[in-house]
């Protein structure tokens, strides 16, 4: 309505006054609209202008062997060592006596052995937690929604660093079984270390070579805490006899039966010429064998030492020489100063010594 009585008001004034008041509001801001669309049409400042957004990569192929995921393999391999460790906490924890297919045996005294337990713990067991989370982690790599939260590169570092763990392990191991169980057959310990080796070339397959070498500084620290932890862990052990916290077992003397040879009666003066000494255990299987070979008569020669003369088991303690000689097993050669662990050959026992043959035919 102000507007009708404005315009009616405006058509009654005289014409001077129209076209003053009609340049009057011609002039007002309100009626500005082409300056503000020219405003409006102006470029945008710098500010003003968006940063187009970057386009996603294209997602990493996974790594394959053979036609086959690494994580497949990952699974598959740790399911084998998952099997095995099963079964030998079984055995650890209920003292079965463990299935030996190799001629010979010695799988049960490795497995009750002190260096089948770590702080405490039993290595089977240990094992079977290990490679239950290899397991696991794998199928998560796989596509299996196991453990939520866990992204890509945390599994396949986690990975990484588990498989070189076990490596480490079982090269440790390896080094045990050949020092301190010379001549002892273990098909679980070598297949065991078969699994721990082949799950960490995957992983290095599974990293590449590309990038391998930024993890090699994390790999080698874990490395080192794992055989430092171990080397802590057995500084006081030593291969004994199945059960023998549990029971007494009373010494006996094992009666050596083979007919010693010229050679071997000549080698044991000499070496009993030189003070040389075999340090042994009556319940020792690898110490018989030792006496068997060089036989009854070089025997009689030879200075034996009994390491349990009162026994072995509960209560019962190693004799002081053997204690301070330090002997890692059984039976053990000390030659010249120098040590030798495990039954020996005649040849290699006369070698160590510097023992000549006298006659053509003895050598």
């Amino acid at each position: 309505m102000a507007t009708i009585s404005a315009a009616l008001s405006v058509s009654f004034l005289p014409p001077a006054a129209r076209r003053a008041v009609s340049t009057a509001t011609s002039s007002s801001p309100r009626v500005k609209r082409a300056a503000r669309f020219r405003c409006c049409a102006q470029p945008p400042s710098p500010e003003q202008q968006e940063t187009p957004a970057p386009l996603p990569s294209p997602p990493e192929l996974p790594s394959s062997l053979w036609g086959v995921s690494t994580s497949a393999w990952t699974a598959g391999v740790a399911g084998l060592g998952l099997l095995e460790t099963g079964y030998l906490s079984y055995l650890k924890l209920t003292g079965s006596e463990a299935f030996c297919p190799v001629a010979g045996g010695g799988c049960g005294d490795v497995l009750d052995s002190d260096y089948s337990v770590v702080f405490g713990i039993p290595l089977p067991l240990v094992g079977m937690v290990t490679y239950g989370v290899v397991t696991a982690l794998s199928l998560q790599e796989n596509g299996e929604e196991l453990l939520p939260g866990l992204d890509d590169l945390d599994i396949r570092l986690t990975l990484l660093l588990l498989a070189t763990s076990l490596a480490t392990a079982s090269a440790y191991f390896l080094f045990i079984l050949n020092t301190k169980f010379v001549g002892t057959s273990c098909l679980y310990c070598l297949s065991s270390a078969f699994i721990s080796f082949t799950l960490f070339f995957i992983r290095l397959k599974d990293i590449g070579l590309a990038r391998i070498q930024k993890f090699v500084g994390l790999q080698l620290a874990v490395a080192v805490i794992v055989a430092l932890a171990l080397t802590n862990s057995y500084s006081s052990a030593t291969t004994q006899l199945k059960g023998t916290g549990d029971f007494v077992l009373e010494p006996y003397k094992t009666e050596v039966t083979s007919e010693s040879t010229p050679f071997a009666i000549s080698l044991a003066r000499h070496l009993h010429s030189i003070g040389a000494k075999m340090y042994g255990a009556f319940w020792c299987t690898h110490c018989n064998d030792q006496k068997q070979l060089f036989g009854r008569e070089a025997m009689e020669i030879l200075d034996y030492v009994e390491c349990f003369p009162n026994g072995a088991g509960k209560g019962k303690k190693m004799a002081n020489e053997c204690v301070a000689t330090g002997l890692e097993g059984f039976p053990t050669w000390v030659i010249n100063g120098k040590l030798l662990s495990g039954d020996q050959e005649l040849s290699v026992l006369a070698e160590e010594s510097g023992f000549v043959s006298e006659s053509p035919e003895q050598s």
